[in-house]
């Protein structure tokens, strides 16, 4: 870890509500020091003296700067951080990091501890020792693994060093504080009771320094002390059966413990992270939309179009009969698209009573459908999969459908034909979709096909079907399909200096704004609501119940999110959480790049590792106060999410701030 300046260290710690409490007895050769070092690295330290009789009070009087707690009477170290607790929360800290006087822990490694109360929040944190490169006696080593045991099956956590003294204690996370026991086996006692309270304790490495055994001071006394620890396990064994195993069960349901772990089979497809995982909601929905497809594919229209074209001449009224019914068909299960509303738009009128060539963006499976709805006549030009698939290739075949690998030049005679029968030929420039719901580049054979045919071009928008139905996924989302017929273009007035390609870059740019149009007004916070929901869905209980409660006020963030002024191009957002809320503004406003901040380290992990994010979104981990400057890069709007305007103040520096209730 890069150790931060230490002012920087200092106003992190403060801004944090961190105090150092140091419990002393007897250490009058090695406190000051202590303390003096401890100062360097926080400002507020108290210091507890359990009624030394050595020359400790006086070395702590010549020390400024410090809150010193003192009695006249040894109480025992258990006694000895109650009292600095009790200090530590009457100043209104929230966090106490405890190190002990004899010069064993390093304060060096405070910033090891301020990192660590940063990324997990109302944690335990346990400076964990590396016992096998100090020289310590048996007896200490014995009594280390002999707790370290009887913590494991008090607990069933697994520590490596519950003996250690240097800790930092969140003060709300306490419990048991009545019946802590006086001496050394408080320290035990304390994570005990949090564990039993579903309190998370975390281990870190720290260092560690044992003086020459001559000159150690220790007021451990083996006979005495190992009986009253193995007093104190045999109860907490007891409280562990009573009290401890009843608890972790309630914990782990009131506190979303439970099903913690992502549920990888719904969220990872051929060890990749979906874009969207696989829900309940969407497998039904998909089940019943191809069911209800196939039902009519197969189990009706096909068998219906043998027979149909079997009896009988095959003339042009019967013809278009079939286009009416197929057109009747696509309008029901384009209106029963599970989870979906189509909405047809037609500002102009147009009803394709004249031929033209209707030019369309390519986004899904269901944009053939789709189209088909607004009218009986039209034809469209597809892929050879489309031709020879299972489900509706007879459908196809028999509606006249043509493959683009025909060639141009082959089909004119056909096209030709069709346009004096009064079909429109319907084409997708673009030849494939794009993941992305971008509008590609335009091909040259739409507007070949309208020089060549001397028709009209008729250009259509189609938004939401590529976000409902994506190509890289064959399960339906939720959301609302736009389809937007434009200003009919009549070939006499095209222009004839004007190259094919010249021609597909106008159409292109032509269909791309009017997109760019439909999705301002279409993609706000409530568009993306589904998709955020999927992209944190199985990962987790606990996660998805935060996700769930941040999209449950978005009628209150779209005030925010939906209404951001147009001049703003950079934001920063604090305390983003696992992501939603940056998430769903980054989609929204695609144009502005979005800084996002989080401390809790799992959070941070968790918003960071969504699959598919925008690529106007950015996560930052933050630890230190200065990690929430963007050096030469001016942000525009500063977003607090925050329960109240308390936390407002430590962000001072990025006025003005919106504070934003999550």
């Amino acid at each position: 870890m890069n150790t931060p300046d230490l002012e920087i260290l200092k106003s992190t710690l403060r801004n944090h509500g961190v105090c150092v409490v140091i419990p002393t007895y007897n250490n009058a050769g090695t406190v000051g020091d202590v303390v003096s070092e401890t100062l360097r690295y926080c400002n507020d330290v108290i210091v507890v003296n359990d009624g030394s009789t050595d020359s400790t009070s006086e070395i702590l009087k010549d020390i400024g700067g410090i809150d010193v707690v003192e009695y006249k009477k040894n109480a025992g170290k258990g006694t000895a951080l109650k009292r600095g607790f009790k200090r530590a929360k009457h100043r209104g800290f929230k966090t106490v990091i405890t190190l002990d006087s004899d010069g064993q822990h390093k304060p060096s490694d405070i910033p090891l501890f301020a990192k660590a109360i940063v990324e997990h929040p109302g944690a335990i944190i346990i400076g964990e020792r590396d016992l096998s490169r100090v020289d310590i006696n048996s007896g200490s080593s014995f009594a280390n693994k002999f707790s370290n045991f009887w913590f494991r099956v008090q607990t069933g956590i697994d520590l490596h060093d519950t003996q250690t003294g240097y800790r930092a204690y969140p003060l709300k996370s306490l419990h048991g504080l009545s019946l802590l026991t006086s001496r050394y086996e408080a320290e035990l006692e304390l994570i005990v009771f949090a564990a039993w309270r579903g309190v998370e304790i975390v281990p870190i490495p720290i260092d560690v320094y044992y003086p020459p055994r001559e000159e150690r001071v220790s007021h451990f006394r083996p006979a005495k002390d190992f009986t009253r620890i193995s007093v104190l396990n045999t109860l907490l064994c007891a409280g562990a059966v009573a009290y401890g195993l009843p608890m972790g069960i309630w914990n782990g349901v009131s506190k979303k413990k439970l099903f913690g772990k992502e549920f990888k089979p719904f969220t990872h497809r051929k060890g990749e992270k979906r874009e969207a995982a696989v829900t309940l909601g969407r497998l039904n929905r998909s089940i019943y939309g191809i069911s209800y497809f196939m039902f009519w594919a197969m189990g009706i229209f096909t068998p219906f179009s043998y027979a149909y074209f079997s009896i009988g001449k095959n003339d042009e009224k019967k013809k278009l009969r079939y286009h009416k019914m197929l057109r009747w068909i696509t309008n029901e299960l384009s209106s029963k698209y599970p989870g979906a509303k189509t909405v047809y738009e037609n500002p102009t009128g147009e009803d394709f009573s004249k031929p033209s060539i209707v030019i369309c963006n390519h986004q899904s499976h269901l944009d053939i459908p789709t189209m088909m709805g607004l009218s009986s006549k039209f034809i469209f030009l597809t892929n050879d999969w489309v031709q020879n698939n299972v489900f509706y290739g007879k459908i196809v075949h028999n509606a006249e459908f043509l493959p683009v690998s025909t060639g141009v030049e082959e089909m004119l005679p056909k096209l030709r034909e069709l346009r004096d029968r009064g079909y429109s030929i319907a084409i997708f420039p673009e030849g494939t979709r794009s993941a992305d719901c971008s509008i590609q580049r335009f091909r040259k054979g739409a507007f070949h096909l309208a020089k060549e045919l001397e028709m009209d071009i008729v250009p259509m928008v189609l938004h939401g079907a590529g976000h409902y139905l994506p190509k890289k996924d064959f399960m339906f989302r939720k959301g609302v399909i736009t389809l937007r017929v434009l200003k009919r273009h009549p070939y006499a007035e095209r222009p004839e200096d004007l190259t094919l390609r010249e021609e597909a870059s106008y159409y292109r740019k032509l269909v791309r704004s009017e997109y760019d149009k439909i999705a301002k007004a279409k993609e706000k916070g409530k568009y993306f609501k589904s998709l955020a929901l999927y992209k944190y869905a199985y990962r987790g209980w606990d996660v998805v119940s935060k996700s769930k409660s941040v999209l449950r006020n978005l009628d209150t963030l779209s005030q925010i999110i939906d209404n951001e002024d147009p001049e703003v191009s950079r934001v920063r957002i604090i305390n983003s959480g696992c992501g939603v809320f940056p998430l769903v503004y980054a989609l929204v406003n695609e144009g502005v790049e979005v800084h996002a901040y989080e401390e809790n380290a799992l959070d941070y992990q968790i918003a960071s590792e969504t699959a598919a994010l925008p690529p106007n979104l950015h996560y930052h981990h933050a630890v230190w106060d200065s990690d929430y400057d963007l050096p030469d890069t001016p942000v525009d709007k500063t977003y607090l999410l925050a329960d109240s305007e308390e936390e407002s103040e430590r962000f001072a520096r990025f006025s003005p701030i919106t504070v934003v209730t999550p």
